[in-house]
């Protein structure tokens, strides 16, 4: 991973987009403490990513989107056929910011951006 990070700062990257996968949510907290070090913003798809010390996060929210699982869960043990529901999106999406990260790579997030989040680390 490490490598991989040296490589990417040679093109001089202005930012790191990650998302969910096996492999990714096992390192969270190195590819946070690599973007750390190389002084890169980073938005993720997981919160964990966040908490692990990565800069932010935009995404579903997994408490809803359990819920509302469970409800299609109910429909079709009441007898419901799973081909007659519909297919939902997610309606509820969930920003959160590490404020003690943006300070470690020198990023100011704009009070308008804080205004909007979910949640904020400070």
């Amino acid at each position: 991973m490490e490598s991989a990070f040296i490589e990417a700062a040679q093109g001089q990257p202005s930012a790191l987009i990650a998302i969910r996968g096996g492999l990714l949510n096992r390192y969270a907290k190195r590819i946070a403490d690599l973007t750390i070090e190389n002084r890169l913003p980073s938005i993720f798809e997981g919160n964990d990513f966040v908490e692990a010390g990565g800069l932010m996060s935009y995404t579903t929210d997994d408490d809803e989107s359990f819920r509302r699982a469970a409800v299609y869960v109910d429909k079709i043990l009441k007898g419901a056929k799973p081909a007659d529901l519909p297919v939902e999106q997610p309606t509820k999406f969930e920003l959160v910011i590490n404020l003690k990260t943006a300070k470690q790579i020198g990023v100011t997030i704009p009070p308008e951006v804080l205004a909007r989040a979910n949640r904020v680390i400070r």
